[in-house]
């Protein structure tokens, strides 16, 4: 349950998501940021449940294979840990024209985007630990990765801009790592169901 919570946690990046987020939250008056975080973070909330609960039956109406979502899962989570690692590819959200974030781009896909919905259906898939230990994975990452964007300010303030950089860098380098590990037992899933 640990290992799965911390790399989901890792994959929604939250101090990567805080310049974002206080980039998107400027042009919400001060008295209502803090609702419409926890909106936001209540509605990714939902759609990680959602995932983790029906992606099982997604694989098999769309005929995936454990292995090939492995592999597929890997790539995503290696490509979405290259720029955390070299930051001269960034998503910027900064000409969103809505005063407030509503669904898009905070809760989807910043927070619950497609890394963490792909990596969410591979621990709904796991054939090790009960669903309570699942859910508690995902709730488990979710309110950490909540409770760091709660603090965003505070944080941001903390350590600084750079700081913010260096510990961005930090968790896609163990991204990377474990996007690696993910990809790599997916292909000795996949030749282990070859015939022999």
């Amino acid at each position: 349950m640990l290992s799965n919570a911390v790399l989901l946690f890792l994959v929604i990046d939250p101090f990567g998501l805080i310049p974002i987020y206080l980039s998107l939250i400027k042009r919400v008056p001060p008295e209502r940021r803090i609702r419409v975080l926890l909106r936001e973070l209540a509605i990714a909330l939902v759609a990680l449940v959602l995932f983790l609960f029906a992606g099982k039956y997604m694989l098999a109406l769309l005929r995936i294979s454990e292995s090939s979502l492995a592999i597929s899962g890997g790539l995503i989570l290696f490509l979405i840990a290259l720029p955390m690692v070299f930051p001269a590819i960034k998503l910027g959200f900064d000409t969103e024209d809505s005063a407030e974030p509503f669904i898009v781009p905070l809760a989807t896909p910043l927070f619950a985007g497609p890394s963490a919905l792909t990596l969410v259906i591979l621990i709904g898939n796991d054939k090790d630990g009960a669903w309570p230990e699942r859910l508690a994975a995902v709730f488990a990452a979710w309110l950490a990765a909540g409770l760091v964007l709660l603090l965003g300010n505070a944080i941001a303030r903390l350590i600084g801009a750079r700081g913010l950089v260096a510990l961005e860098r930090l968790m896609g380098m163990f991204l990377v790592a474990m996007a690696v590990e993910m990809l790599l037992s997916g292909l000795a899933a996949y030749f282990r169901a070859l015939p022999s």
